[in-house]
């Protein structure tokens, strides 16, 4: 990695830059092009896809930016210190992210659905009753089946495990300078990530053609898509970090002392992996 790093600034100060408002106006490109597009504008979508690949590349050239200063000697203790504070702040909000939807699902089982299953409302909702999965009164929601806990899942469970296995591995061999090792347990990592969003696209085929299990399948459908949903996207993030990591590796960059963006991946992988050990419990169990 960079020479020096004793010689770094007390704490590193950048100069002006041009990024964060540049990536501002691709977010504004994406939300408005987004907003017209649920509305039917028909330039909308191009004007989403331009604003994502705006911003995209905003942030291709910003993390440059960041990773040559690190490894040009800039990033001293004090600038570690508070890239780890960051990157806790962050997974801690995409904690509070989760809760909400697991809240949201908590709310509906165990108390929405038996209070309007209760004799008060009886008189409003005659035909209700108070199961889970609900298809709502007088067949206002298609009948679907549930998801179940296997094949799929339960692959998919074991695929996260081992994922977080390879990457404890690969950090292991980083701290011991072995990067053949290192190599070989972020390209694991990868690839089980990958597998497990190709299970899940087929998990959600399989949903709407065999099982007529889809978003607006009621109060389970929109619940179980928006946790796995948003799990997969979680995924698919984690992925991308570590590809970038490995990049990273293969030219070079990190030691045994100063890989700070491998493990910020890596916390966040974690992360990923215990919220889907509590949706696979809750979402395909109970």
């Amino acid at each position: 990695m960079s020479a020096n790093r004793a010689n770094a600034p007390y704490y590193f100060v950048p100069g002006p830059s041009r990024h964060p408002i540049t990536a501002s106006f691709g977010l504004l490109m994406t939300g408005a092009g987004a907003a017209g597009w649920v509305n039917g504008q028909p330039w909308a979508p191009y004007l989403c896809g331009f604003g994502l690949l705006w911003f995209l590349f905003v942030l291709k050239s910003w993390f440059g930016d960041a990773i040559s200063e690190s490894e040009g000697g800039m990033y001293g203790k004090n600038i570690d210190l508070s890239f780890r504070w960051s990157m806790g702040w962050f997974i801690f909000s995409e904690v509070m992210f989760f809760a909400a939807f697991f809240g949201a699902l908590f709310y509906a089982r165990s108390i929405a659905m038996p209070w309007l299953g209760d004799l008060n409302n009886k008189i409003l909702w005659p035909d209700f009753a108070a199961v889970w999965p609900n298809t709502g009164p007088a067949g206002v929601v298609e009948n679907f089946q549930t998801m179940g806990p296997w094949p799929i899942p339960t692959i998919n469970t074991a695929l996260l495990l081992m994922s977080g296995l390879t990457l404890t591995w690969a950090h292991h061999a980083l701290l011991a300078g072995k990067r053949s090792q290192l190599i070989q347990g972020l390209v694991l990592t990868i690839l089980l990530g990958a597998i497990f969003m190709c299970f899940q696209v087929y998990e959600y085929m399989h949903a709407y053609s065999e099982l007529n299990l889809k978003l607006s399948s009621g109060i389970y459908g929109s619940t179980f898509f928006l946790l796995t949903g948003f799990h997969g996207f979680h995924v698919t993030m984690g992925a991308i970090m570590l590809t970038v990591v490995l990049i990273r590796v293969l030219k070079g960059h990190f030691t045994p002392e100063h890989h700070f963006a491998f493990e910020g991946a890596a916390w966040y992988w974690h992360f990923v992996d215990v919220v889907w050990l509590f949706l696979y419990v809750v979402v395909y169990w109970l």
